[in-house]
């Protein structure tokens, strides 16, 4: 796993998630219209909260969509939980000509899911696989 250099801007929306959720947040990315905050592995129902409200809470604080990722110190599983909650069959990470690829076979019934409305749970899962694991692209099969 590779350390990540946080922002100030970071700081401050960890500092203000970590008040809202009471998770321990490793991370922020700041994406487009959405803020993706990785969790400290456990605390991902802390940051849901009982029926999303602490996302509600944070969404409306932030004026920005909120994604959660679980943090985990194994690489496939890290990849699982970047493509939450879609049912994911298994994960393989191959390297060829310097480029490291994970290939992810997921429930045909959540493809869907993971692939996400335009790309973006996909597109999540490639960026948060670069920024941790050195990972040059994550495929959907």
């Amino acid at each position: 796993m590779s350390s990540v250099k946080i922002t100030s801007d970071e700081i401050k929306y960890i500092a203000l998630f970590e008040n809202i959720t009471g998770a321990i947040t490793k991370d922020v990315i700041i994406d487009d219209d959405r803020l993706i905050f990785v969790v400290k592995e456990g605390d991902i129902g802390r940051a849901i909260g009982k029926r999303g409200i602490n996302i509600k809470r944070a969404k409306d604080m932030l004026h920005r969509n909120i994604d959660i990722v679980e943090f985990a110190d194994s690489e496939v599983e890290f990849i699982k939980n970047t493509l939450a909650p879609a049912r994911i069959k298994s994960v393989s990470i191959s390297e060829k000509k310097d480029r490291k690829v994970a290939i992810v076979n997921v429930e045909p019934k959540d493809r869907g899911i993971a692939i996400g409305k335009n790309g973006k749970n996909v597109a999540r899962a490639r960026l948060l696989a670069k920024r941790y694991l050195n990972i040059d692209d994550v495929i959907i099969s």
